[in-house]
């Protein structure tokens, strides 16, 4: 096998800690995208912007937190993913879906839930 028992423990808690991380940037971020109305998130008093300006800032902090929170939905699913790997079929975690090769170590103590020996699987 080529990863040794510790290496996976130490993989696995890697990946849950990893998983908490995402859990809690997500629901903030959800948190923030449904607080109350737009109005309400920029704090003015009025539904008139002062300046149409401050309307299209609004709407791309708006739009950044909701693309934000995709962004953090997939990688929450990428590593359930790799967890789900991990405890069923071991013996293939840190194997390369695409070339059959090992993982570096080193890749996979960065980004845990990596499928691929390469930054083609859409990793940060």
């Amino acid at each position: 096998m080529y990863l040794t028992d510790e290496q996976r423990k130490y993989l696995e808690g890697r990946l849950h800690e990893e998983r908490a991380r995402v859990v809690r940037d997500l629901n903030r971020l959800v948190g923030d995208l449904s607080d109350g109305t737009e109005q309400d998130r920029s704090s003015d008093l009025t539904k008139v912007p002062l300046h149409m300006a401050d309307l299209g800032t609004d709407t791309i902090d708006t739009e950044i937190n909701a693309s934000n929170a995709t962004r953090e939905s997939d990688e929450l699913k990428e590593i359930d993913r790799a967890l789900d790997r991990l405890v069923k079929t071991p013996e293939r975690f840190g194997i390369c879906e695409d070339t059959g090769e090992k993982i570096p170590y080193a890749r996979l103590e960065v980004i845990p839930w990596a499928r691929t020996c390469k930054e083609a699987d859409g990793e940060s």
